[in-house]
């Protein structure tokens, strides 16, 4: 399922949800760019075997590998996730807060995952941990609005309006089986998905949201 759109846009301005999706973006030209993309990455990526609790620098990618992606796909999924999702989080949480949220919920992502592949020299990169938490929270707050959504059938594309509550639980539950999927099979320093961080992210993202939410206003 790929979401095309929400039944309910934000009546306020989502400036740091657009702010957020303006620099990744930046940063992504800059990868590209990068005249040592081996360098780049290791500088700004997470690279859990580089992780020592008792250096702050080695704390830092936890917060700029949410900001680096591996491709045109990659980053393109992650933006257009958090374009639809995101206005409504940010409304009701006023634009510092969701700013905080959104980084709590990718260093969340990103520690959890971190905590399976101590040990691995693999790059975790990419702001997936940090949508997740956005996700779970709209999921918290709006679980009844609407997701036209686009669903093959017999190989044909259908736009269909699914219950975000529905939507975004099926996604959970795929993230977690593969998350456990990955651990079962002790894949998770392999490389690929970092399914185990998605779902961290989601998890953090429902759980903690209300805290970030002093009082309900509307959106």
């Amino acid at each position: 399922m790929f979401p095309i759109r929400d039944s309910r846009t934000s009546r306020k301005f989502p400036f740091v949800n657009l702010g957020l999706i303006i620099f990744t973006i930046y940063i992504f030209v800059q990868e590209l760019f990068a005249p040592d993309l081996d360098l780049f990455i290791a500088n700004y990526a997470l690279i859990p075997q580089n992780v020592n609790f008792l250096l702050l620098g080695t704390l830092k990618p936890f917060i700029t590998s949410l900001f680096l992606h591996a491709g045109f796909l990659h980053i393109l999924s992650n933006m257009w996730f958090l374009w639809i999702f995101g206005d409504n989080v940010e409304a009701l949480m006023g634009h510092f807060k969701y700013f905080v949220f959104y980084i709590f919920c990718g260093v969340t992502a990103s520690f959890v995952q971190y905590i399976f592949i101590a040990d691995s020299s693999l790059p975790m990169i990419g702001a997936s941990g940090a949508i997740a938490g956005v996700l779970g929270a709209y999921l918290r707050f709006f679980p009844r609005n609407t997701v036209d959504t686009l669903i093959p059938v017999f190989g044909l594309p259908f736009i269909i309006a699914v219950p975000a509550g529905f939507m975004l639980i099926y996604w959970f539950i795929t993230q977690a089986f593969n998350g456990v999927a990955s651990i079962l099979v002790a894949t998770a320093s392999t490389g690929g998905i970092a399914y185990i961080a998605h779902t961290a992210g989601f998890s953090g993202g429902y759980l903690f949201c209300r805290y970030f939410v002093w009082s309900k206003k509307p959106v």
